[in-house]
């Protein structure tokens, strides 16, 4: 599909477009390529809150109109130029959705860090108060335990633990089904100002949200979450300050300095970040009060959805799984330290194609794919060994959607290789995911299948690798017929000959 400033191309269960222009020509073109796209996760998501929260989707829309909106508006009217090319072009092809829809939808992972806070700002917030009164106080959220729900697996590693000493990169997004299930885009942007841009998202998202990119500035991005985190302030949102920090960001003293400032806590991650300019990574455990940056030309870092900052870990977290084996961070974090250190001197895309796929449980010392594993699969795990009854319920549909790889020679093409379905390739069939847990059948009309799929190698420009090779075709179908051509013409000039033979004769 083309349109005046982008394309798409769907590649291996992936949408990949490309996109190019002024803000509002960039959003345009998106909107339009995934017009249906966004209007089906917007509807997904409004049966999703409902279904976890209890409250109507106008709720939700006034608190994000409040922490979220305003913010972008004051603050970023690039992005919110970006967001109404995004509605308009959307709305072109029928998808019938609002400028509050579409800012809610960008902002979802952020919602519940501050719901967690509302009762400080419900004076700011006079109309919201007044609907909903008493009910406030016992709001049922994520945020009781913390912000988000933990998500992803991660490493960066450099200097002597990779094959070539250059820098390598794995991250996989393990997320609830029906909203993890919608990162099948690629996006490649091309901004009349800043970097060049590809990354993972979401249909009508403006930055990455499951974070992995690759940017013209020789920047590889990602994170994971940080889980249990009760910080939160009313500033800018991560959704603007990434996306700024992957436009504009020049090195990695540019990625702190931006994601620290007017830093809100909402979505608060540890991030891996590498510049292939320098042969440097850095890890940012990004909290409120405490914010901790590292950085080696030689070693690692991991992300398993806890803290190593004991100052962050203790009084900026709730109930993190730092040292618990049982749980998904505890395990993690010994597994992947197990695996960086056995595979050092050797690690490359191939090896973190292993590793991000990996299922060795540490807590029952075998192969067990389950909620514990680098590679997650909590729709396997009956939840039998947990510290906490009341943490996710067995067999839950929630686990590794994805995986992704990249290292610097891949970076400089600005290309990464990524799989879509899980990082191992187990598939995921939703009919008989609900037939064997009847529990979450009410999910059913809302979750897709996803079949097992290929690693795939994206490249900005994708469109000039298939189009250089349609056009290789036709050269050899030009050659063909010309050939064809040629045959025919020396028959007919024979028969032309032999005619003129017989008529001398």
């Amino acid at each position: 599909m083309k349109v005046k400033n982008g394309y798409k191309i769907e590649k291996n269960g992936w949408k990949y477009i490309s996109i190019k222009g002024k803000p509002y020509e960039l959003g345009y073109a998106h909107g339009e390529l995934l017009s249906k796209e966004i209007k089906e996760g917007i509807n997904m998501l409004k049966f999703s809150l409902y279904d976890s929260h209890g409250l109507p989707f106008d709720f939700f829309i006034e608190v994000s109109n409040f922490f979220f909106k305003t913010k972008i508006q004051e603050n970023y009217p690039e992005l919110m130029e970006e967001l109404k090319g995004i509605l308009n072009g959307a709305n072109k092809h029928g998808a019938g959705i609002t400028l509050d829809e579409l800012i809610l939808w960008n902002n979802a992972a952020s919602l519940d860090y501050p719901l967690s806070k509302l009762e400080e700002y419900l004076n700011d917030i006079p109309e919201l108060e007044r609907k909903y009164g008493n009910i406030l106080k016992n709001l049922s959220t994520g945020a009781q335990e913390g912000g988000s729900k933990d998500k992803c697996s991660a490493f960066i590693a450099v200097g002597d633990y990779t094959n070539d000493g250059k820098i390598c990169c794995a991250h996989n997004s393990f997320d609830g089904y029906l909203e993890g299930q919608f990162f099948y885009c690629i996006i490649d942007s091309n901004p009349t100002k800043g970097n060049r841009m590809i990354y993972q998202g979401a249909p009508g998202y403006i930055s990455s949200q499951t974070d992995f990119f690759v940017t013209s500035a020789g920047i590889i991005g990602t994170e994971t979450t940080i889980g249990g985190f009760i910080s939160y302030k009313y500033r800018d949102p991560i959704v603007c300050r990434i996306r700024h920090a992957m436009q504009y960001g020049k090195n990695l003293d540019d990625y702190v300095e931006i994601l620290t400032n007017n830093n809100s806590g909402d979505y608060a991650n540890s991030w891996l970040f590498g510049d292939i300019k320098t042969n440097e990574i850095m890890r940012i455990e990004l909290g409120v009060e405490y914010v901790n940056v590292e950085r080696t030309k030689n070693g690692y870092f991991i992300g398993f959805n806890a803290a190593y900052d004991p100052r962050i870990r203790n009084l900026e977290c709730i109930n993190t799984g730092f040292d618990d084996i049982r749980r998904h961070q505890g395990a993690r974090k010994v597994r992947l330290e197990q695996l960086m250190e056995q595979n050092k001197g050797k690690i490359d895309t191939n090896i973190a194609k292993e590793i991000i796929a990996d299922h060795y449980d540490v807590y029952l010392n075998k192969i067990n794919p389950s909620s514990r594993t680098c590679c997650s699969h909590y729709d396997l795990d009956d939840r039998a060994f947990m510290s906490q009854s009341d943490r996710p319920k067995p067999y839950e549909p929630r686990g590794a959607l994805d995986g992704a790889v990249c290292d610097s020679s891949l970076a400089k093409n600005m290309s990464f290789i990524m799989r879509w379905g899980s990082s191992c390739g187990i598939a995921f069939d939703k009919e008989d995911f609900v037939k064997r847990n009847a529990q979450w059948k009410r999910f059913g009309p809302y979750l897709h299948d996803r079949p097992s799929q290929p690693w795939t190698l994206f490249k900005s420009n994708e469109k000039y690798i298939f189009q250089n090779k349609t056009n290789k075709i036709n050269k050899i179908n030009k050659t063909t017929r010309n050939k064809s051509t040629r045959n025919k013409t020396t028959r007919n000039k024979t028969t032309r000959n032999k005619t003129t033979r017989n008529e001398i004769k």
